[in-house]
């Protein structure tokens, strides 16, 4: 998955995703077995989870702003090493039996919020280490190293290593981590984009460079509405996600010792969709592109609305999974291509930022409505709400020239 044409310094920066992305997979579902074992409280036990995603929410926005001031490179190895440290720290309070509730919550909180200027710097240190007709196939192979390294590695290994020992996963993930940070480390430095912080020059306050990201994706009129598509889409996946297992489980007849087969289908989607983001690119434009993979996507989830049983709802899944992970892949370039350096880091979190607000309501609607009139209604208003988002972005987008 990866590529020569794309250099040696893609090649690092591959591995080094692939390297946390497998770390994050190991730790996150031991996590959350770590606080079971705790408590079985289940507010506790979703707060674990809460605290892992609250910070892209309140600090990704600041995490912008600091990947265009600093070094990116360096941002990202000194960030993988403090999680490094912080992980190696948990793994020894579980190897001692001392991980109590608030070790486990400041540890998914403390690790999360590192994560947010992370991937701010990354997002914006790639389109200086590849050409930019290359960042589709760029993003889209760290999408697929990603998904496998994640999906069908990390995640299955998880539950075994914590079985044989807590803290395993935990020690396994701290390595990953320093494995990262020495791989980006090897990168070729990079030019910095904004002002160092040993310059000597004073800069505007953080809150004025946030809103000049905001203003600038604002006032790019293609960015901001696939931005607010995005969002849109993300307020039906999110839904679907909530009630993913009653839906096949309930709907689809898939047998419970078959869910995990039933949920790789998604992975191999993700993986076929994220590496064929570049050449779709690179046969339709970008733009253009973004539209025939949300048609794709409406097609496919209209299909897993009105399917009854595994295998046709397994096959909707997967092309349903290849739109969204492309659709990823296409719109991050799109970004990186027009975003002027200096602006990557507020501009790429003022995305996400935008693009993700959606999920948690999506959720949380999607389980009211499942609670009140069963999962298949909210499948299908979840297509419904792609078909609309369909033809917007075909009426939005049509006057852009190919890009």
């Amino acid at each position: 998955m990866t590529s020569t044409a794309l250099g040696r310094d893609f090649r690092l920066l591959w591995s080094a995703a692939v390297s946390s992305r497998l770390g994050d997979a190991l730790r996150t579902p031991a996590l959350a077995l770590l606080a079971a074992t705790v408590t079985r409280d289940p507010r506790i036990i979703a707060a674990v989870t809460v605290a892992g995603q609250l910070p892209p929410l309140l600090f990704g926005l600041l995490g912008g702003v600091y990947a265009d001031r600093w070094d990116r490179r360096r941002t990202m190895a000194v960030v993988d090493g403090v999680r490094a440290a912080v992980v190696a720290a948990l793994a020894v309070a579980v190897a001692l039996h001392r991980a109590g509730v608030w070790v486990v919550l400041v540890a998914a909180f403390l690790l999360a919020a590192l994560g947010t200027l992370f991937d701010s710097a990354s997002f914006a240190l790639l389109p200086a280490l590849v050409p930019p007709d290359a960042l589709p196939r760029a993003n889209g192979r760290l999408q697929a190293g990603s998904a496998v390294a994640g999906g069908f590695l990390g995640a299955p290994a998880a539950g075994v290593l914590f079985a044989v020992a807590p803290a395993l996963p935990f020690a396994l993930d701290a390595v990953t981590f320093a494995v990262a940070a020495l791989l980006v480390l090897a990168l070729t430095p990079a030019p910095v984009a904004g002002t160092p912080p040993w310059s000597g020059v004073r800069r505007g306050s953080v809150w004025r460079e946030i809103v000049e990201g905001l203003r600038w994706l604002y006032a790019h009129r293609t960015l901001w509405r696939v931005t607010v598509l995005t969002s849109a889409s993300n307020l039906a996946i999110s839904g679907i996600m909530a009630v993913l297992v009653l839906y096949a489980l309930d709907v689809l007849r898939v047998p419970p010792a078959g869910y995990g087969l039933f949920a790789a289908a998604a992975i191999v989607g993700g993986v076929v969709g994220a590496l064929g983001a570049g050449r779709l690119a690179a046969r339709l434009g970008t733009v253009p592109a973004l539209g025939v993979v949300l048609a794709a996507e409406t097609v496919a989830l209209t299909g897993f609305a009105l399917a009854r049983h595994p295998v046709p709802g397994g096959l909707a899944l997967a092309v349903f999974a290849a739109g969204t992970v492309a659709w990823n892949s296409l719109w991050a370039s799109y970004g990186q291509r027009n975003v002027p350096a200096g602006l990557l880091g507020r501009v790429g979190a003022a995305q996400r930022m935008v693009g993700l607000v959606t999920a948690p309501v999506g959720a949380a609607l999607a389980g009211l409505a499942a609670a009140a009139f069963g999962t298949v209604p909210v499948v299908g208003a979840a297509a419904g709400v792609f078909a609309l988002v369909t033809v917007a972005a075909w009426r939005a987008l049509r006057p852009v020239s190919r890009a």
